[in-house]
């Protein structure tokens, strides 16, 4: 922890962790050379979480470190020896290999390259190794300097080169000395410990949803389950996400042939283009985007996804309209005259056409005119021409209505004029 911070949320987490699994642990406080670092209202801060150091009369050993410095570094090193030799903690090195998978990438040149941590025994290259139904074979190991190495002991952080498919971060691995041995661990356990990313999306589909079909790219293995966690407080009645497709690497022609046949949109995050995608792109009309925040990816997604909703038509009330004359009319449209008695009137308006307090149809005002001169708007207290081009009726509950070719103005109508603005819709 930092001494100018002292115990945060993630300090009492870690804290918690701890104590549950009945672990030794040490207190390294970092930060002592920055100005503002309070050394002491760390150890009552620890205190205050039941946490005693050594020199405040408990046994959890603290050591003062500045990692900017380097001042005490080798002590906190000795001292995580001298516990552990305390506590004798040991580990059994002769039977198979077994750890836990912390990250994984792809490499162009050699392929997924997973990052892993050894927990017992001694996994060497060479060995097989099984994660769920996943089975690979150690072909190159790694130190945590990029080194090569043969083989890595307990509490040992390797680089693992071999693999045919892509294990999920967090999973165990466990070693084994040939094919079938390794074969018949993965046969045995199913792949039943692990859930697939996305399958929170795999339910039965609402037909009366739609559906934003979506393939997603990204750096690593970590990257997709953190996007996985984002996704899932994405909600909506009317439109669902779909991911039909999700992998580590770059964004090649077979993600956008893949697009192509699932109408899907491509979104990478921390991840390129290769050159030959964007042609096919543009020539198949595929949408791509690559993010490197996962925040504005998100967004991006509701962004897409609302697009596939109606938008929403907001209504706003413009004038009335008094009809005092009929001219002529045809089965598109009626000429009336009449006058403006609140606010005005406006080319291209919509209106409702009014009769004993019921909505009779609705029209459009196609052409508008006063002293037989065209108009853009006629204002109150003016009478005005006006050409209505009708929509829609909805002049009766009958079937037959409908069947109308339109609802006739009548003089003593009322017009009321609306002016219709297309809102998108947001999720």
């Amino acid at each position: 922890m930092a001494a100018d911070e002292s115990v945060k949320p993630q300090t009492k987490e870690a804290i918690k962790i701890i104590k549950a699994g009945s672990m030794p642990f040490v207190v390294a406080i970092n930060k002592i050379d920055k100005e503002g670092a309070n050394v002491q209202k760390v150890k009552q801060d620890l205190a205050g979480e039941d946490v005693l150091v050594e020199d405040w009369g408990g046994n959890v050993p603290v050591v003062e470190i500045s990692a900017k410095t380097g001042k005490n570094i080798s002590e906190l090193l000795d001292m995580i020896l001298l516990v552990a030799e305390l506590e004798d903690l040991k580990e059994d090195i002769s039977r198979p290999a077994g750890g836990v998978i912390i990250e994984s990438h792809l490499d162009k040149r050699r392929g997924y390259v997973v990052t892993a941590i050894v927990q017992n025994g001694i996994l060497s290259v060479g060995d097989w190794i099984v994660v769920g139904r996943i089975v690979g074979k150690v072909k190159s190991m790694e130190d945590f300097l990029g080194g090569p190495v043969n083989e890595a002991k307990p509490s040992q952080p390797v680089t693992l080169t071999g693999w045919t498919e892509v294990p999920d971060t967090g999973a165990s691995f466990t070693a084994a000395y040939s094919k079938p041995e390794a074969d018949k661990i993965a046969d045995e356990s199913g792949g039943l410990d692990f859930t697939p990313l996305f399958s929170f999306m795999s339910e039965p589909t609402d037909l009366e949803k739609k559906s934003y079909n979506l393939i997603l790219k990204a750096d690593v293995k970590s990257s997709l389950e953190a996007i996985e966690v984002s996704l899932k407080a994405v909600k909506s009645d009317e439109v669902r996400c779909s991911v039909v497709g999700y992998d580590i690497g770059d964004i090649t022609e077979n993600d956008i042939k893949t697009a192509i046949a699932t109408k899907s949109d491509v979104i990478g995050f921390r991840v390129n283009i290769e050159p030959s995608v964007t042609r096919l792109t543009e020539k198949e009309n595929i949408k791509v985007q690559t993010f490197d925040v996962i925040y504005e990816l998100i967004e991006a997604i509701r962004k897409n996804m609302a697009g596939l909703l109606a938008p929403e038509i907001q209504r706003t009330l413009l004038g009335k309209i008094k009809v005092l004359a009929l001219f002529k009319k045809d089965s598109k449209s009626q000429i009336v005259g009449g006058k403006v008695l609140s606010g005005k009137v406006t080319r291209g308006a919509v209106i409702d056409i009014i009769r004993n307090g019921q909505i009779i149809g609705k029209s459009k005002l196609g052409q508008l005119q006063h002293n037989k001169e065209d108009m853009a708007e006629v204002k109150e207290g003016l009478e005005a021409g006006m050409r209505l081009d009708i929509i829609s009726n909805s002049s009766s509950a009958d079937a037959s209505a409908d069947k109308q070719p339109f609802a006739e103005v009548s003089v003593g109508d009322i017009l009321e004029v609306y002016g219709e603005k297309k809102v998108e819709r947001v999720l």
